[in-house]
């Protein structure tokens, strides 16, 4: 099993370093051809311009759509979880997200960089402690569809993390917090898929 993390810009480095806590095969992404031999792939937070510019340049966006419609997991963290959605409201000149989750995502919903912060949230199917999430220029989910599962909020109910079938996205980023556990959830449904 191994597992893609998307490595044309933003933080995937620090996702491979989390897999490997893990012990899982990671690899970086940078090419279509990659793909398919891939059981599950990670989009980092970023720049969602331009990861999703990058997506078209590489020839990416068009396969990665094929594959999740054929089951193989994904995950996007921050930017990656703008990349997934299928609906970004107000001023998203020059952002193209791949459309395959059934979300309303608002980009930077909290503020610039300085307006960072960190929540300890409960979070569905992490049955331990609260998961120490950190967010930078976060994204927040304002709608979801009716397949798509809500795993955390906010306190003020913003919801911050969602799953829909073998898509997973979450406003912030795991791979800084430390705490493997996210990556081990994630891990877990790349075992369940099959080629």
């Amino acid at each position: 099993m191994k597992i893609g993390v998307l490595a044309l810009q933003g933080a995937f480095r620090e996702h491979l370093n989390m897999l490997g806590t893990l012990g899982a095969e990671a690899v970086e992404v940078r090419k279509a051809e990659g793909l398919p031999e891939l059981s599950g792939l990670i989009i980092p937070g970023g720049e969602s311009t331009t990861i999703t510019k990058l997506l078209d340049i590489f020839g990416m966006a068009e396969p990665i759509k094929a594959l999740a419609k054929k089951g193989m997991p994904i995950w996007g963290t921050c930017a990656g979880m703008i990349c997934l959605a299928k609906e970004l409201p107000g001023d998203i000149s020059g952002v193209k997200p791949l459309g395959l989750m059934d979300i309303t995502v608002r980009r930077n919903a909290f503020g610039r960089q300085v307006n960072s912060f960190e929540a300890m949230l409960k979070v569905k199917g992490l049955d331990e402690a609260d998961f120490p999430a950190v967010f930078i220029r976060a994204p927040l989910v304002e709608k979801t569809g009716k397949g798509v599962e809500i795993l955390s909020k906010l306190p003020d109910g913003t919801i911050v993390a969602v799953r829909e079938n073998n898509l997973l996205a979450i406003s912030f980023h795991p791979e800084l917090s430390g705490d493997n556990r996210f990556h081990r959830y994630f891990v877990q449904m790349a075992k369940t898929y099959k080629a």
